[in-house]
């Protein structure tokens, strides 16, 4: 697959990451989780901003890892597949990806998906160590709000053998730098948040669309139509 096409999939992975990140259920969680994790109150936030930035990078360093472990085991498989089957997946993956990029638009709901499934963390001192973990179980516990876009992912993955690792990577990145950065302005963030929040919805949308978009070509085989928009290449290429 083309490098420029393979750029446009890590762009839609990042910003994957980002969208889960603006989920409603997660998004107006975050200051207070953040808080909680380092051990201290949203008052006492302000003297505590290394605290709450050191639980954030914990935070994100351990759902990275499974994200991580996740890619490089679907490298592995995937790699492993004959051609013919790589282009079933490939199909498969495309029909994955219009499937989450309509439930994204709210086109259609999934009672499954809007289930939270998740592991707890209890009996753990250390919050360095809870912090890590409690990241952990944010990536293993698949809630209803990661799922979607984190599905699509996966679809892409299907859809390019060899690049799952890197994919789930940036998508660990898109995900990770707001919550970092949510950790270092922790006591405006609520505010923040709580001023803006009204616009997710519209995020939600036209990522869906756009997912909507990239699955049928890729489900066509037609996804190095991206490649040749001269805007993109423009861009990629830094001409």
């Amino acid at each position: 697959m083309g490098g420029a096409v393979a750029e446009v999939t890590y762009i839609v992975a990042f910003l994957a990451g980002i969208v889960s990140f603006l989920a409603p259920c997660v998004l107006p969680l975050v200051p207070g989780f953040l808080v909680y994790l380092a051990g201290t109150s949203v008052s006492e936030g302000a003297g505590k901003r290394w605290d709450i930035l050191l639980a954030s990078v914990l935070f994100v360093a351990g759902f990275s890892l499974v994200f991580s472990i996740l890619g490089i085991l679907l490298n592995t498989i995937l790699n492993a597949v004959a051609y013919d089957v790589q282009l079933w997946l490939s199909r498969a993956g495309g029909l994955i990806i219009i499937f989450f990029g309509l439930y994204l638009t709210g086109l259609i709901r999934v009672p499954w998906l809007e289930a939270e499934h998740k592991f707890s963390v209890t009996g753990i001192k250390s919050r360095h160590a809870t912090s890590f973990l409690f990241g952990v179980a944010f990536a293993a516990g698949w809630t209803p709000c990661v799922g979607p876009a984190l599905g699509a992912i996966l679809g892409f993955a299907a859809t390019m053998p060899g690049t799952a690792f890197t994919l789930l990577l940036a998508y660990s990145f898109g995900l990770g730098l707001p919550f970092i950065i949510t950790g270092l302005f922790a006591t405006k963030a609520a505010g923040w948040i709580r001023k803006y929040s009204r616009y997710v919805q519209y995020v939600n949308i036209v990522f869906g669309v756009l997912l909507i978009v990239l699955g049928i070509l890729i489900f066509t085989q037609t996804l190095s139509l991206v490649a040749n928009l001269p805007a993109l290449n423009g861009f990629l290429l830094g001409s």
